[in-house]
């Protein structure tokens, strides 16, 4: 039994913000399946039925549920300027008659209600006033104005929430740096039209889709020791032996970009009512999602943005449950990929005694690829578990500087006097082989190939694309053109491997998990949107590891060819050989003296005889 899904509307944005979405969104979903798999496992656990006790040692009745199945129930809306229900004052919408724990109740047999009621809209409202929704739940036969006399709380749930949001308007920060223009939503002001000093306006906005769930459940609780989230969601009567069914006001699903403002041009709105009955174990994964993630603020994270969350959602609408559930378990496993290929990176590096077959050049170039992507996502406030993996990922190139070239800092050659120059010298191994040729060879190609697109990349980003400056535009156009052309940066490896026809210099163990992080990539390129030319560019990775598998499978084992380790086949056959010629020397030295020990023995024995015969 599903929800209402609301209509998914355009998104307004340039192609670069909703790169940064769907990276965003792919990071917010792997915390997500976290999230709700923890808190699943904690919910069980406390709901396992230990038997409590109180404070004389008596056992602890649990409270149930006052509604029992079967119960006839009466639900009423009404809206509100006021926080507190005064049933004379309040605008009434919309009533329907229930009953509890029937799921096949209802014109549609699965025991939802739906209706589109026209309001009208206060002036108070209007001008950006409070407007509050009254949703009531009550037995049937009592009645719900306090003024009654056979009025009983008792017997009645009410929940009351502002329907109305109050969001700062949202400034457009970005422009085409030419032209001065720039593609504003609506419901947002440009950064230039914003004077000097003054805050953002708040506005209140509204959304169109109301969707009311009932929690049917019939779980015993204890006063006191239900777990969080849900201790906010569960009430209990005066005396604790009964608690109150969940009435929730459900819209997780009202996503952020469908919010409309709400201003004098309106006099009244027409909303899309919904009530769906729930059970307790989606109850709870709503519970979890919506929560606040206490370890994100720990950490300094900040909030996921409308946009993050709205990409989340819009996955879990329009995705596949099979696939959807496929996903959420590989998102798990590329974490654990990832951690092993740092982990198998720096072991090969740590281990390599010859650079012979390695391109030194590509080394440099991931430093500058890495600090760029650094730049980039701390200039648009990323996540904090993303930007520490990416400063991770820097310092690990950074090493392998040190383990490809020679560092020396030269104290008699100051700058300025002041100084020390740093020097970088080659490696002897890299010198002495030809690998050095066939690198700078390949970077030689590579700069015919890259600089013109560099160029006309550049010139194309600053004609049609939006920047909040000139420092972000080099940072976005630098982070773009690797984003789309970054595999080229690859090939000097291949053109490397090609040369020496070899690949056993390769670290292949941490390759091959980097291949399986970028497999997934594939797959979640079809779950998360995002761009086109962004979806394609996740497969690029694939096909040049494609090139060193078929490049594998060609270059066959050759004894002369130099591993992983820095050594050969032929090393490792010539120390055999050192070995067995000892073994033979060893052998040759221990036949004579076994000879003269036997011949010595025998004399003895000869002696011993002919003394017994005399």
């Amino acid at each position: 039994m599903a929800e209402t899904a609301p209509v998914v509307a355009g998104n307004v944005g340039g192609e670069q913000q909703q790169q940064q979405q769907a990276a965003s969104g792919w990071q917010l979903f792997r915390t997500f399946a976290f999230q709700m798999l923890i808190f699943y496992l904690i919910t069980s656990y406390f709901r396992s039925g230990k038997q409590s006790t109180g404070p004389d040692g008596e056992p602890i009745i649990p409270a149930v549920n006052i509604f029992p199945p079967g119960q006839e129930m009466e639900l009423s809306i009404f809206f509100s300027e006021d926080e507190e229900f005064e049933f004379s004052s309040s605008q009434h919408i919309w009533t329907v008659d229930l009953e509890y724990n029937n799921w096949e109740d209802g014109i549609h047999k699965d025991g939802s209600r739906y209706e589109d009621i026209t309001i009208n809209v206060p002036e108070s409202v209007q001008d950006n006033g409070t407007w509050y929704i009254h949703i009531l739940l009550v037995k049937s036969g009592y009645p719900i104005d306090p003024e009654d006399e056979e009025y009983d709380s008792d017997v009645m749930i009410h929940e009351v929430e502002l329907f109305n949001k109050y969001k700062k308007v949202r400034v457009h920060n970005t422009a085409n740096l030419l032209t001065g223009k720039a593609e504003v939503a609506p419901g947002e002001i440009k950064a230039s039209d914003r004077p000097e000093g003054v805050e953002s306006e708040i506005v209140s906005y509204w959304h169109p889709n109301i969707t009311v769930n009932l929690v049917y459940d019939g779980s015993q609780f204890i006063p006191g020791q239900v777990p969080e989230p849900l201790n906010k969601y569960i009430q209990f009567n005066e005396s604790g032996t009964g608690y109150y069914p969940v009435l929730y006001l459900n819209n997780y699903w009202n996503l952020a970009q469908e919010y409309m403002p709400l201003n004098n041009t309106m006099n009244n709105v027409t909303v899309h009512l919904t009530y769906t009955p729930l059970s307790f174990f989606r109850f709870q994964l709503y519970a979890s999602m919506t929560r606040d993630n206490p370890w994100g603020k720990w950490m300094g994270a900040p909030d996921p943005n409308d946009e993050d969350q709205d990409t989340v959602k819009q996955t879990l609408l329009e995705t596949n449950p099979y696939l959807l559930g496929l996903t959420i378990i590989v998102s798990i496993i590329h974490s654990v990929f990832e951690f092993l290929a740092f982990k198998n990176d720096v072991q090969f590096w740590r281990s390599r005694k010859s650079l012979e077959g390695l391109s030194v050049q590509s080394v440099f170039f991931n430093v500058f690829q890495s600090f760029i992507v650094l730049l980039y996502i701390l200039d648009n406030e990323t996540n904090f578990v993303v930007i520490i993996s990416i400063f991770i990922g820097l310092l690990i190139e950074l090493w392998k500087v040190t383990k490809v070239v020679d560092i020396r800092i030269d104290r008699n050659n100051l700058i300025g006097g002041v100084i020390p120059r740093i020097q970088f010298r080659d490696q002897p191994s890299y010198v002495q082989s030809s690998t050095k040729i066939y690198d700078k060879l390949a970077f030689k190609y590579l700069g015919c190939i890259l600089f013109p697109l560099f160029i006309g990349y550049g010139a194309y980003s600053l004609l049609y694309h939006e920047h909040k400056g000139w420092y972000s535009f080099l940072l976005s156009m630098c982070y773009g053109f690797l984003l789309t052309f970054g595999f080229i940066t690859m090939t000097p490896q291949l053109f490397i491997n090609y040369k020496l026809k070899s690949v056993a210099h390769l670290p292949w163990r941490m390759l091959t998990y980097k291949a399986l992080n970028t497999f997934i990539d594939d797959m979640f390129a079809f779950v998360i949107k995002m761009p086109t030319m962004y979806r394609i560019g996740c497969f690029r990775d694939d096909i040049v590891f494609f090139i060193y598998l078929y490049q594998r499978w060609i270059y066959r084992v050759d004894p002369k060819r130099v591993n992983e380790f820095g050594t050969t086949g032929e090393d490792h056959r010539t120390k055999q050989q050192v070995v067995q010629e000892n073994k033979d020397e060893t052998s040759d030295v221990k036949e004579p003296i076994e000879s003269e020990t036997n011949l010595l023995s025998e004399c003895d024995d000869k002696s011993n005889s002919d003394k017994k015969n005399d």
